[in-house]
């Protein structure tokens, strides 16, 4: 049985009136791309044993539905351009291009449609208001259709794909297909296969080691006398609430919901792989070039089971049942913002904090679950870029998409497309203790480190054996960062822009990218 004849596909009758017996996924519709320079998979269903042909361009593929119907072909490599006719017997998909095709997932930041963002977002009002002739939408939800980019098409389309998708296809000279499913407020666990995620032998490690420390049954009798409380307290607030907003006022605070809670390694709420069914699901087997994916504020909604490892299983279940090998895979850096940008006036990141001087205190220190540290981590997997955001701007919901998605074809372009520019700004590679100093070593410097904003350093706390951090003093050198303090003799840990958000972390690289957060202690 050939992969790309998915069981689970809703098939849909082609919108250009093909028979009634030949039928096709939505994904197959006119002003669809098709993915340039690799073998392309064109699918359906029809009568059983009737003979299918394709045509393309000069190519003709010929097959026969099987005995459940189903039937599928590969056109050959095609190269870029178009329009062309696609040809399923004497039915014709008209306005076809090839190009690259981009898939963009996730929650809210990838789910809010354009028109959410062009009232604080200019450069984003002005794209909007353009027609992209070789740039193709397809949004998430059953019947829609590919649609090229124009005033009337792009409000209601993604804000963070299209702000990625059109600097990409103006760059790369070529067609580009974007093709999303995203839902607010979802967490990654909803995002993968039920499939994928029993069969991840490292997620079932990692919630088998948490379970030996949780007591599940105690928080469950927890949260039911919890609930029973939230239950009684919003039947007495509910009818109160209801008279002030009948009468104008303003109504009286209610109850907080307890958090609902399940055994390790199971979802709290919901199911694993619903949201993949329903939003990626018709889409695999669709020849693509790579994925935009901006998720990570509802991290896993799965007990015990972390965003790093999660994310791996994604990733790797995504390439495995789409069958194109590891394809480049991009996601949006969580949290957003943090950082000071190195040129505030730059649109891109003109929205970032501002500098802000060393503060006296200590900064308050992250969640480690949900840092910026971690979410670095899932640079690991093989194929895989992060989207850096600390420079862009702050916030659940950044304003300046355009940034954002300018960013990731930034990203795209060099990671994917071999374009000659840094990515990232300085990442932490090592360190050496050298007497009352510590010499931090970097990758991604590009074209060499850099301080901004002010005369020195900042952002950078040591500490010695018993873990008391103090501001640190620090000088490059070279390619390195010395730190030390008059205060610790003996340095054992250094941490850099170790907060939430750090807008008095002030290294970058010359290519003016900041360096992102790290520690040398566990």
């Amino acid at each position: 049985m050939n992969r790309f004849l998915l069981p689970t596909l809703v098939l849909l009758a082609s919108a250009s009136g093909l028979s009634a017996e030949i039928k096709l996924s939505k994904v197959f519709t006119p002003h669809m791309v098709l993915q340039r320079e690799m073998a392309v998979p064109i699918w359906g269903t029809a009568s059983p044993g009737e003979k299918v042909v394709v045509r393309f361009r000069n190519q003709e593929k010929t097959t026969q539905a099987d005995a459940a119907g189903k039937w599928s072909v590969r056109l050959d490599a095609l190269k870029p351009g178009g329009p062309d006719v696609l040809m399923i017997g004497d039915k014709k998909i008209d306005d076809v291009l090839v190009g690259d095709v981009w898939v963009g997932s996730g929650q809210s930041n990838m789910d809010m449609p354009v028109t959410s963002y062009t009232k604080d977002d200019a450069v984003l009002a002005e794209a909007a208001k353009q027609t992209y002739p070789n740039l193709r939408l397809l949004k998430k939800g059953a019947g829609d259709s590919w649609q090229v980019a124009t005033p009337g098409t792009i409000p209601a389309f993604s804000a963070m794909l299209f702000s990625f998708g059109h600097p990409l296809q103006k760059e790369l000279n070529v067609p580009v297909g974007l093709m999303v499913g995203a839902v607010g407020g979802t967490p990654s666990g909803f995002w993968l296969s039920e499939e994928m995620y029993r069969a991840d032998a490292e997620c079932a490690a990692v919630a088998k080691k948490f379970a030996e420390t949780y007591d599940y049954p105690a928080e469950k009798a927890k949260y039911d006398t919890l609930k029973a409380k939230y239950d009684e307290e919003f039947a007495v607030w509910k009818p109160l609430a209801d008279a002030a907003k009948k009468e104008g006022k303003q109504p009286p605070p209610g109850p907080k919901n307890p958090q609902a809670v399940s055994p390790a390694g199971e979802p709290i709420n919901g199911k694993v792989g619903n949201l993949f069914e329903s939003f990626i699901r018709p889409y695999v087997g669709y020849g693509i070039k790579g994925v935009l994916w901006d998720q990570g504020e509802s991290r896993t909604a799965i007990t015990g089971v972390d965003q790093v490892t999660l994310m791996k299983a994604l990733i790797k279940g995504w390439r495995k049942d789409w069958g194109q090998g590891d394809f480049p895979f991009l996601y949006v850096q969580k949290p957003s913002g943090g950082s000071p940008a190195w040129d505030p006036t730059n649109p891109v990141t003109a929205k970032a904090n501002a500098f802000a001087p060393q503060p006296k205190t200590l900064p308050f220190p992250p969640d480690a679950t949900y840092s910026y540290e971690a979410h670095l981590k899932i640079m690991n997997n093989p194929n895989t870029f992060m989207v850096t955001s600390t420079d862009l701007g702050p916030g659940v919901h950044p304003v300046n998409k355009s940034g954002y998605g300018a960013r990731g074809a930034q990203t795209a372009m060099a990671a994917v497309y071999g374009k000659k520019q840094e990515i990232y700004g300085p990442l932490y590679a090592g360190h050496e203790v050298q007497g009352n100093k510590v010499r931090i070593r970097y990758t991604h410097v590009g074209k060499g480190l850099a301080v901004k904003h002010a005369p020195q350093l900042q952002g950078f706390l040591i500490a010695g054996e018993d873990k008391k951090f103090v501001w640190a003093d620090a000088v490059i050198e070279g390619n390195e960062v010395v730190v030390s303090s008059p205060t610790v003799p003996a340095p054992k840990a250094v941490r850099y822009a170790w907060s939430y958000q750090f807008p008095w972390a002030n290294l970058f690289n010359q290519d003016g990218l900041p360096a992102q957060p790290f520690r040398t202690d566990e």
